[in-house]
C-alpha cells in the first residue's frame, strides 16, 4: 500500500480558480497562495443559502491512540456525495505541527480521501497558526511591558492569567520563569506555555462572525486580576486594534481541494480534548453558502468534540446539523471490549461484542441532542466479514443507519454506500432542532455537572481549591451564562485515560477553570490533562525528512 504522501503526489491538482468556479465563488474575490490554495472572504456568506444547506457532523466512538479516521470519513463522504451527483463540500480544521511531528505525522485525511496539497496543509499552510501564535504572544509581550513600564506608578497584577503559546509539543515549557537577569530584563514571574490550538485566540478566531466581532472579542480578553480584585483587559492596554491587524488575513477561510478535485475549506484548529475542537463558524457557513451538503468534523470521540460542537459552536452560531455520523472501527471497539492493544488487529468476536457498549453510549448521547445518527464503519485490511456482519446487525437492531466506508482505499467510489444512507436519512428522518445539555441560565457549576453526569456518566464531580476560587471569580464577573468547555483525556468517558469501554461509578475532579472572556466560554480542566502536550519516546519527527527534494514521513 502506498503512503498517504505518495498518493497525494500522484494526484492531479486543478488550479484553485477552477475549484472555486465549480461551486460558484467569484474568482475576483480569491486571494491565492500559489496555484492550489486560496483565501475566500467571509463577506460572501449568504445566510439564506446557509439555512437551505444540509450540515452533517462526523464524530466517533472513544478513539484509540492510532485514531479512528474521522477526517478520512469526512472527506470520503464528501467524495461519495459528489459521486452521487450532489454538490458537497467538507469544512475541516487545520492540522497542528504538534501532532504532525509528534504522534500522527499528518491530519489531512488518508489514502484516497485527502485534502490537498497535503504537505502544505500539514505544515505552514497559509500561516494561520503562526498568526494566532504571534497575536497571542504579542499580547503577552505587551502585557509584560505594560507592567514593567507602569510599575513605578503603582500598577501591578496580583495574578496574571495570560500565557504564551507555541505550536509544538514541549513539556519543558509547561512551567517556566521569565524576566531573569538584570532590572532592565523585565520583572521575574512564574508562567507557562500552552500549545497554540488551546489558545484563546484560536477559540476567538473559530467563534467570531466577522472582523468587527473578532476585534470586540480580543478587547474583552481578561489578562489578569489587579490588587483591588478588578479584571484587567486587553482593551485596558489599548492594543486590541494591533492584535486584530495580526489576524486580518487569518480570519479568511482557506479553500483547497480533495484527491478527487472537489472543494474543501480548511480553517481553524482547536483540539477537542483541551479546547472546543471545531473548525471556524465562518468556514462552515461559507461552505454552506456554496454547496447543498457540508460535512464537518469535531475532534476525538463524541463525548468531547460532538458535545462541544452542539453546546458551543451551534449554540453560538445558530447552526442546525441535519445528521450526525459516528465513525467506528473494529480495532477501537475491541480495545473497549477488553482486548489487549497488541491483539486488536486479530479477529475477536467476543471482544468486539463487548466493545459495542462504547458505541451505544455515544449513540444514546447524540440522540439526547435530537440528532439522527448513522454509523460509518471505517474498514481496515485486517477486518473480517464476520466482524462487519456483527456490527451491521447490531445497528439494524437498535434502529441506526449503517454503512461501510472504503474511501481510504477507493476514494469516492468506496463511500457511495455511506453517502446514500446519509441522503436517505436526511430526506426521511432528519434531526430535530438541537436540544442542549444545559441552559444558558444555568450557573457554571451546574453546566459542568450536567455534562459530566449526562454525557460522561460520572457519579460525582469534585472541585479543587483553585477551581472553587475561580467559580467565585466567574460569579463576580457576571459571566455565568457562558458555555463550558471541559478539557479531559480523549481516551475514556472518564478523566482516567486507562478506563476504556463504558466506565461507571467514577468521579471527575475539576482542578482549575480558565476564563476565556473573549471567546465567551469557560474551560474546565479535568483530571491530569495538560494544555501543553509532550512528545513520545519515538516522535514522528524521527521519520520526517526530505529525500531527493520530496517530503517523506507525513501520513
Amino acid at each position: 500500500m502506498k503512503t498517504d504522501i505518495e498518493i497525494a503526489r500522484e494526484c492531479s491538482l486543478k488550479n484553485i480558480d477552477s475549484i472555486a468556479d465549480y461551486i460558484g465563488i467569484p474568482l475576483n474575490e480569491l486571494e491565492t497562495y500559489g496555484r492550489y490554495i486560496a483565501k475566500v472572504p467571509e463577506t460572501l456568506i449568504d445566510q439564506k443559502k446557509v439555512d437551505k444547506s444540509n450540515l452533517i457532523l462526523v464524530t466517533a466512538i472513544t478513539p484509540t491512540k492510532a485514531g479512528i479516521g474521522k477526517t478520512t470519513v469526512s472527506i470520503g463522504l464528501a467524495l461519495g456525495l459528489n459521486k452521487l451527483g450532489k454538490k458537497a463540500v467538507c469544512a475541516l480544521r487545520e492540522p497542528s505541527l504538534g501532532p504532525c511531528f509528534g504522534v500522527k505525522g499528518g491530519a489531512a485525511g488518508g489514502g484516497y480521501a485527502q485534502v490537498l496539497p497535503m504537505d502544505k496543509i500539514n505544515l505552514h499552510f497559509t500561516g494561520d497558526f503562526h498568526a494566532i501564535t504571534s497575536a497571542n504572544n504579542m499580547i503577552a509581550a505587551l502585557l509584560d511591558n505594560y507592567i514593567y513600564q507602569h510599575r513605578d506608578e503603582g500598577f501591578a497584577l496580583k495574578e496574571v492569567l495570560w500565557k504564551r503559546v507555541l505550536d509544538i509539543n514541549d513539556r519543558n515549557l509547561r512551567h517556566v520563569v521569565t524576566g531573569l537577569g538584570t532590572k532592565t530584563d523585565g520583572i521575574i514571574a512564574e508562567t507557562g506555555f500552552d500549545i497554540t490550538p488551546a489558545s484563546e485566540i484560536m477559540a476567538i478566531l473559530c467563534l467570531s462572525k466577522d472582523i468587527d466581532d473578532l476585534r470586540r472579542r480580543i478587547d474583552n480578553i481578561i489578562l489578569g486580576i489587579t490588587f483591588d480584585d478588578k479584571p484587567f483587559y486587553v482593551k485596558d492596554m489599548g492594543v486590541g486594534g494591533a492584535i486584530t491587524v495580526l489576524l486580518k488575513d487569518a480570519i479568511h477561510p482557506n479553500l483547497v481541494q480533495t484527491t478527487e478535485q472537489t472543494p474543501a475549506f480548511v480553517h481553524g484548529g482547536p483540539f477537542a480534548n483541551i479546547a472546543h475542537g471545531c473548525n471556524t463558524i465562518l468556514a462552515t457557513k461559507l461552505a454552506m453558502t456554496f454547496s447543498d451538503y457540508v460535512i464537518t468534523e469535531a475532534g476525538f470521540g463524541a463525548d468531547l468534540g460532538a458535545e462541544k460542537f452542539y453546546d458551543i459552536k451551534c449554540r453560538k452560531s445558530g447552526l442546525q446539523p441535519k445528521l450526525t455520523v459516528i465513525v467506528a472501527t473494529t480495532q477501537g471497539l475491541k480495545m473497549h471490549g477488553g482486548v489487549p492493544l497488541e491483539k486488536i488487529k486479530e479477529q475477536d468476536i467476543e471482544g468486539l461484542i463487548k466493545g459495542l457498549d462504547n458505541l451505544d453510549r455515544h449513540i444514546e448521547n447524540i440522540r439526547k441532542f435530537g440528532q439522527s445518527v448513522v454509523v460509518s464503519f471505517n474498514r481496515y485490511a485486517t477486518d473480517t466479514d464476520a466482524e462487519l456482519d456483527i456490527l451491521r446487525k447490531h445497528c439494524e437492531k437498535i434502529g441506526v443507519g449503517f454503512a461501510v466506508n472504503n474511501a481510504f482505499m477507493e476514494g469516492g467510489e468506496g463511500a457511495k454506500e455511506l453517502a446514500q444512507v446519509v441522503i436517505d436519512t436526511i430526506e426521511n428522518k432528519p434531526s430535530q432542532p438541537l436540544h442542549f445539555v444545559y441552559d444558558d441560565k444555568d450557573d457554571i457549576k451546574t453546566k459542568i455537572e450536567k455534562v459530566c453526569r449526562e454525557i460522561y456518566r460520572a457519579d460525582s464531580v469534585t472541585y479543587g481549591k483553585t477551581a472553587l476560587r475561580m467559580l467565585e471569580r466567574i460569579e463576580k464577573l457576571g459571566i455565568q451564562h457562558y458555555p463550558v468547555c471541559i478539557a479531559k483525556t480523549q481516551y475514556s468517558f472518564s478523566a482516567d485515560q486507562k478506563l476504556y469501554g463504558c466506565p461507571s461509578g467514577f468521579s471527575i475532579k475539576i482542578r482549575d477553570l480558565v476564563i476565556n472572556n473573549g471567546a465567551e466560554m469557560i474551560v474546565a480542566i479535568a483530571g491530569d490533562i495538560m494544555r501543553m502536550p509532550g512528545l513520545s519516546m519515538s516522535p514522528q519527527a524521527e521519520r520526517i525528512d526530505i529525500v531527493n527534494g520530496e517530503i517523506e514521513g507525513l501520513s
